[in-house]
């Protein structure tokens, strides 16, 4: 890949991105409908007040897609920032300090990569109820061992510089120098293990609540595919063009958004990839 497509796909990314910004942060503009509430009558088609037509109780499909948009970002956020947290705590901190506490963080890291994520995501979101907090955390903890390991070895890296070990020799604890020096270096690693992450988190809760785990009344894309599947009739009709076919291509433009940042970033943040490229130039 050339650099010039990685900064088109990294364009190409942001403008998804920043619509979905800017869908969530305006939605009461772009609707006039309350997404929760029954506006007409039982699965009408499109029309000029209801842009996408109405679900099964009446309510506003159109509402229910820009205001998902709201929901996803959210998930989107907080996954990837628990995920990065917990990666430089398990995985930064642990190998800045050495010792038995690197050598635990590893293996508590290699315990975590092996956990099957999308099993235990379902079992615990079917016994936490309808609980989305729940379901982050889990999103977060999933995603912290992956990014642990890529910040680890660089950290081990960064360790051996000679501004680092003038730092520590003059006295500077392990979170005076991972703070003013270690995540500063990371920095690149951190956005881009961030990015990724965040797409990640929008597929992931997508598909829970797709699945029906999670809060039953929540408004979000994966809520909206799983009523409009929930009728048996939908693909004997022309109903899925308006309930299926909007919720699904909100997840995948989502999903390509961040991925394609976070693709777009590697040239520029990722040494390793740019030694690559120019290996092949």
């Amino acid at each position: 890949m050339s650099r010039t497509k990685a900064s088109g796909l990294l364009i190409i990314g942001g403008t998804l991105v920043g619509l979905l910004v800017i869908m969530a942060v305006f939605a009461p503009l772009l609707t006039a409908h309350d997404p929760t509430a029954i506006s007409g009558q039982a699965l009408e088609s499109p029309s000029a007040d209801h842009w996408m037509g109405t679900d099964i109780p009446g309510r506003d499909i159109f509402a229910q897609l820009v205001y998902g948009t709201r929901a996803s970002l959210a998930v989107a956020l907080l996954g990837a920032s628990l995920a990065i947290t917990g990666a430089i705590s398990i995985g930064v901190l642990p190998a800045l300090i050495g010792g038995r506490a690197d050598a635990a963080a590893a293996r508590v890291v290699v315990f975590l990569l092996a956990l099957p994520g999308l099993p235990l995501l379902i079992l615990i979101g079917s016994l936490a109820g309808g609980s989305n907090v729940a379901l982050i955390l889990m999103i977060g903890l999933i995603g912290a061992a992956p990014n642990a390991r890529i910040l680890r070895s660089q950290t081990l890296t960064l360790r051996q510089r000679g501004y680092i070990t003038v730092a520590r020799g003059f006295g500077g604890g392990p979170i005076y120098v991972l703070r003013r020096h270690v995540v500063p270096g990371l920095g690149p690693l951190i956005v881009v293990g961030f990015v990724n992450w965040a797409g990640i988190s929008i597929a992931l809760e997508a598909g829970l609540s797709f699945l029906g785990i999670g809060d039953p009344t929540a408004v979000s894309w994966g809520r909206t595919l799983n009523r409009a599947l929930e009728q048996q009739s939908i693909y004997f009709s022309d109903m899925w063009t308006w309930w299926v076919l909007p919720a699904g291509l909100a997840i995948t433009l989502a999903v390509l958004g961040f991925t394609f940042i976070g693709v777009g970033l590697e040239p520029t943040f990722n040494p390793r990839w740019a030694r690559t490229w120019l290996r092949a130039t």
